[in-house]
This record gives structure tokens, C-alpha cells and sequence, in this order.
């Protein structure tokens, strides 16, 4: 066997913290959407799994053993064993998900050569909580902790997207302790759009104080022509959307040279 799959980078078009429950975690309302590009995953079939990490962002991962790709492989049951290339496209901390991208990819793998165990989705959210939403990495409402999922038409499927980083990375458990504790409310309803548009992020003003340089992203973002322009996740990551690819292309050139950033469209 040999499979290649994309891990498809994570946004979030709006995330809603509604409170801190008795367990520690918090109560979240979140409108999972993704890119399509991302990590790339090839995966052969071998005597015992090995993980093998190339690509831009390689480096930052020094532990292959703690990786989570190594842990999706020990969590699935499977033929045999398989040696995995990961392609690190997606930078880490970046609130583009992109080790839950990566675990997701895995468990597709799993699922077009062997099927998946009636309980995935549980194997999945041990993993991490957005573990469960890029396993099929389709637009969706994530509840609770973002594990459980309500599946809603994309209005925006193929909408031109430009996520950008500064390259600092930024670690979730921080920007959610600094968050504010405030309920601004429910996540509106309506078409993904809608929800997008009347939507936020209750993480950007603590991300914003442990990584101010987010401010200058935002701003060039809302300066170029996107119609909404947000951090993603727990950041530092931001997107734009756009009406045309020419108006994406247009932001994406103007960009600083040190930031990176990924030009795609919505799935």
C-alpha cells in the first residue's frame, strides 16, 4: 500500500468561549471551516511504524516519538505496520490546528485501506479536541469542547482564503488562561456566512497581549480588500477572505517578506 493525503489547515471563522466548566476545560461555540492545503502524508506499508518528519517546519518537531501522526498510528488498529513521511507545511502553535490536521489525515488513511472502528471518533478526541472535526475536515459548528459536531452547509466552499503568520509561535494553554472569563453570548446562527460575519474570536484580545505583532496582521489583512479578516484558534495565525483569488493574490504579494503565509480557497 502506499497512501498520500493532505492535512488540511484548520480555521476557526468564529469562536465563541462561553464559560470554564467544573473540568477545567472550557465551554466553547466554534465554526470549524478549512483550507485546502496543508501538511502532506505519505504513508507504505513497513515492519513496525516509523515516523519520518521533512519540510519547513520539521525542526520545531524534536520529538518524533511524542508527535501526535505517532499517536493516531498506535491508536487505530491496522494490517501492519507503516512508515509515514510527514511534510511539515503548516507552522506549529499557529491555531491552524495542524497536528490535529495531521492526526486527521491519518485516520482517512486508515479509513480507505482498512475502515475505521465504530468508536473513531472517541479514539479521535483523545487526541485532542479538534482531532474529531479534521478527520473529515469539512465546515462544521463544534460544541463543548469542539468534540461535538453539527455539520452545516458551506456557503463559502471555494471562497479565495489567505491565512498569515508572523512566525511566532503561540502556545494554546496561555492565551486560554489570560482569557477574560466573560460570556459575550451565543455564536449567531444562520448560513456560514452569516455566522462568520456576526461572529469573533474571544481569544484575540488575550493572544493579542502575549503576542502584540497579531495587531499588524489584522490590520494589513482588513486593509486589503478582504471582507473579514480574524484570528484563528488561539492564534497567532490570522485569514482573510476574499470575493476574488486576484484580490488574495493582490494582499498575499504586499505582505511583509519575514511573515508566512498560504494562499488557498475554502473546502
Amino acid at each position: 500500500m502506499a497512501h498520500t493525503e493532505t492535512a488540511y489547515a484548520k480555521i476557526n471563522l468564529a469562536l465563541h468561549v462561553r464559560r470554564r466548566r467544573d473540568d477545567g476545560y472550557h465551554e466553547l461555540e466554534t465554526l470549524f471551516a478549512f483550507v485546502d492545503a496543508g501538511d502532506r502524508l505519505t504513508a507504505q506499508a513497513c515492519g513496525q511504524d516509523r515516523l519520518h518528519v521533512v519540510g519547513e517546519f520539521a525542526g520545531t518537531l524534536d520529538n518524533p516519538f511524542d508527535n501526535i501522526v505517532a499517536k493516531a498510528l498506535g491508536a487505530l488498529p491496522r494490517g501492519s505496520g507503516w512508515h509515514v513521511t510527514l511534510d511539515k507545511r503548516l507552522p506549529v502553535a499557529a491555531g491552524l490546528g495542524g497536528g490535529s490536521a495531521d492526526a486527521g489525515a491519518v485516520f482517512r488513511m486508515v479509513r480507505d485501506e482498512y475502515g475505521l472502528p465504530e468508536d473513531w471518533h472517541a479514539r479521535a478526541a483523545r487526541l485532542g479536541a479538534d482531532v474529531p472535526a479534521c478527520v473529515e475536515s469539512r465546515t462544521c459548528i463544534g460544541r463543548g469542547t469542539g468534540t461535538e459536531l453539527e455539520p452545516v452547509a458551506n456557503d463559502l466552499s471555494g471562497s479565495p482564503v489567505l491565512l498569515v503568520n508572523p512566525r511566532i509561535p503561540l502556545s494554546t494553554g496561555p492565551v486560554f488562561k489570560g482569557w477574560d472569563g466573560v460570556d459575550r453570548g451565543p455564536m449567531p446562527e444562520g448560513s456560514v456566512r452569516e455566522i462568520a460575519s456576526g461572529g469573533r474570536n474571544d481569544l484575540e484580545a488575550s493572544a493579542l497581549a502575549l503576542v502584540p505583532q497579531i495587531a499588524d496582521v489584522l490590520s494589513g489583512l482588513s486593509a486589503s480588500g478582504a471582507w473579514l479578516a480574524r484570528m484563528s484558534g488561539s492564534g497567532a495565525t490570522c485569514f482573510a477572505l476574499y470575493d476574488t483569488a486576484e484580490q488574495r493574490d493582490a494582499a498575499q504579494s504586499a505582505l511583509p517578506t519575514g511573515w508566512w503565509s498560504l494562499a488557498g480557497a475554502l473546502r
